[in-house]
């Protein structure tokens, strides 16, 4: 198998560090809104990425984190703390704000198919391992205190712009140049590993420590929560091209020089989507709205996986309305199929190689698409073709073989719009929001009409 590595630069074969287990480790949301659909393209090749491992043989452990605490609104460690800021708007806690969008985040991922990883862990359900790894950042001289917070010493490094390819102060002024300036930094480039005081009037969640009592930087989370939970050497780290420079390059200056070795071989960075990312009230563009808007969600994946993830994609409804015309005339087509008959394993095996061979491509899901319809044009009979498509969605989980015709409970479904129609009547809005989200994880779809509310089944 071959990936593009953003460490190296280059495609370079896959060796894991332990050929019997590949640790993956992706970067999660910072729950303090609901994720856009630009940045759930990124987790959809996460997805892909995973699921390909598996196919073709390796067992995975994936780890993701819950950033539900430190990541402030500037690269520069200045601004507010989002969760903070969400919470303030909200009237909420944070908690409950984290709460509340972390299980928002899952629901878009269950509509788009999207397997949760094995382990998912908060932010703040990590304390001890920050405290643990700034500690010995400190005693080892890589980390230091001024102005009330901890920093991490870059000029202590040869090799921190590793994943960047550049060794300029360019980046750091591109990124902060419009953000005030930390006084309390040794070097542009240092980012804090724990707050103290200097925050106090801003975060609601704060720890004891060593070292004041604060709460950690961004940065550190994603180093102690993937060294505890995957070991001190990881295989593949995933996350968006936003965050190679400073986050990733963050994390691998304070882990390797945490753990004084080599940490993570394979670097993959994920472009995410483009375009009219947001609706007319600024609002995000979400998964909730495209279905609001009548559109299947799995139309959004199929559109995704029709470019290579290394490439930009431009969102519009335009393209959504060709992916999802593509979309139900193949899965129309996979559908019609015969399910019952004899396999020719010659032609099963032969198409089977083609399929895996695209995959192992540096993720190549545009060929892998090609091939499904390369099998239904095939000479193949029909029982073939549909086994095929059926072993392939295991990876492309676009649900080709799966009939979406439910039984439903009407007199459920109509007494549920009643209500939410009396909800927003009297304008309880959010319990309005509830109902819908309540169905929608049923598989029905409410629409709102000229002629009053409809809904389909998913």
């Amino acid at each position: 198998m071959y990936l593009y590595n953003t460490l190296s630069h280059k495609i370079e074969e896959f060796i894991p560090w332990n050929k019997e287990i590949v640790t993956m480790y992706t970067c999660g949301p910072t729950v303090y809104h609901y994720a856009h659909i630009g940045n759930l393209r990124t987790y959809i090749m996460e997805d892909i990425l995973e699921k390909t491992l598996k196919y073709v043989g390796y067992n995975v452990k994936r780890c993701m984190n819950i950033t539900d605490v430190g990541h402030l609104s500037s690269d520069a460690d200045t601004g507010d703390d989002k969760m903070v800021k969400s919470a303030k708007k909200e009237h909420k806690s944070v908690l409950d704000i984290a709460a509340f969008y972390t299980d928002a985040f899952f629901k878009d991922f269950e509509l788009l198919n999207i397997k949760k990883p094995e382990i998912i862990s908060p932010a703040t359900e990590n304390i001890s391992e920050y405290i643990k790894i700034i500690a010995k950042l400190l005693d080892t001289g890589y980390a230091y205190k001024a102005g009330g917070n901890v920093y991490f010493d870059t000029s202590k490094l040869k090799k921190y712009y590793a994943l960047t390819n550049q060794d300029t102060d360019d980046l750091i002024g591109g990124v902060r140049d419009t953000v005030e300036v930390d006084e309390n930094k040794k070097n542009k480039a240092d980012f804090v590993l724990w707050f103290t005081k200097s925050k106090f009037d801003l975060q609601e969640l704060k720890w004891d420590s060593p070292f004041g009592e604060g709460y950690p930087g961004w940065h550190i989370e994603c180093s102690g929560i993937s060294i505890k939970y995957l070991g001190e050497y990881l295989d593949i780290h995933c996350g968006g091209v936003d965050n190679i420079f400073p986050h990733h390059t963050n994390e691998i200056a304070q882990s390797v020089s945490f753990l004084e070795h080599p940490w993570c071989k394979y670097w993959e960075h994920l472009n995410d989507a483009s375009g009219k990312m947001s609706k007319s009230k600024g609002d995000t563009l979400t998964v909730s709205t495209l279905i609001e808007k009548g559109y299947n969600p799995l139309s959004y994946r199929f559109m995704c996986l029709q470019s290579h993830y290394r490439k930009q994609l431009t969102f519009s409804y335009e393209n959504l309305d060709g992916a999802e015309s593509a979309y139900k005339k193949l899965k129309n087509k996979v559908l019609s199929l015969e399910k019952e008959g004899e396999l020719e394993k010659d032609k099963y095996q032969e198409f089977k190689e083609k399929f895996q061979k695209t995959l192992e491509d540096d993720l190549n899901t545009a060929n892998a698409l090609s091939i499904i319809y390369d099998v239904l044009k095939s000479d193949c009979n029909d029982y073939t073709k549909y086994t095929l498509i059926k072993n392939f969605d295991e990876v492309l989980s676009l649900d080709l073989t799966k009939n979406e015709k439910k039984d439903v409970d009407e007199e459920y479904i109509k007494a549920k719009i009643e209500e939410r129609n009396n909800a927003k009547m009297n304008k309880d809005y959010e319990l309005a929001d509830n109902i819908r989200e309540e169905l929608l994880q049923k598989g029905i779809i409410l629409k709102d009409t000229r002629e009053g509310t409809i809904y389909e089944v998913k």
